[in-house]
């Protein structure tokens, strides 16, 4: 199927990067990766869910590609780690919960770099979860942070060492990340937002 600039789903905002530009961010990144790990073997790249994982095995086809050698893949679900989760004494909670997906670490965490690859950095609430969620299964020598976009709006000391975009935006704005995976086409759009949501 071939997409207009007229489409439903482009119409909700601004194309911000296309399939290729995200092709090509993606491609900078993993030769980013290879030169900041030699050792490829002791590289785990996590993605957190939900966009965060094809991503990460998007990474990773590029990697082995490029270096012959692919890093370990696992996901994290952080539903339970984030601070704006609130259920308390049978009370309803404050705002719509998350959906519970699954984490999936079939390799031993000790030892390793693990990359933690997300969407969009806003916040850094959603790492620090991400980091509290790995640490629960394991030590890992390092942490390192990927990230297709980084929006500004820091809240704690987090700083991505794999950054696709800076994307600057306002507070009443968004950037939504589509992926084929997911929603059937990439693109990175920015919507207006009445209330967002940290990340």
């Amino acid at each position: 199927m071939t997409l207009h600039a007229h489409t439903p789903v482009e119409a909700a905002g601004k194309v911000l990067l296309d399939a290729d530009a995200i092709a090509r961010t993606l491609s900078r990144i993993a030769h980013e990766i290879i030169e900041g790990n030699p050792d490829l073997e002791q590289v785990a790249l996590v993605g957190i869910q939900t966009r965060g994982v094809p991503l990460a095995q998007r990474l990773r086809r590029l990697i082995e590609e490029r270096a012959g050698e692919a890093p370990e893949l696992g996901a994290v679900d952080i539903t339970f780690h984030r601070d704006d989760v609130h259920v308390r004494a049978g009370q309803a909670p404050r705002r719509p919960q998350p959906l519970v997906r699954d984490t999936k670490l079939d390799f031993e965490l000790e030892g390793r770099t693990v990359i933690l690859v997300d969407d969009v950095l806003y916040t850094g609430r959603t790492i620090r979860a991400a980091i509290e969620a790995l640490f629960d299964y394991g030590r890992p020598a390092r942490v390192q942070l990927a990230v297709l976009v980084d929006r500004g709006h820091r809240e704690l000391p987090i700083r991505p060492d794999y950054v696709g975009k800076n994307l600057p935006t306002a507070r009443g704005e968004r950037i939504q990340v589509q992926l084929v995976e997911v929603d059937e086409l990439d693109a990175v759009l920015l919507v207006a937002s009445a209330e967002e949501e940290g990340r």
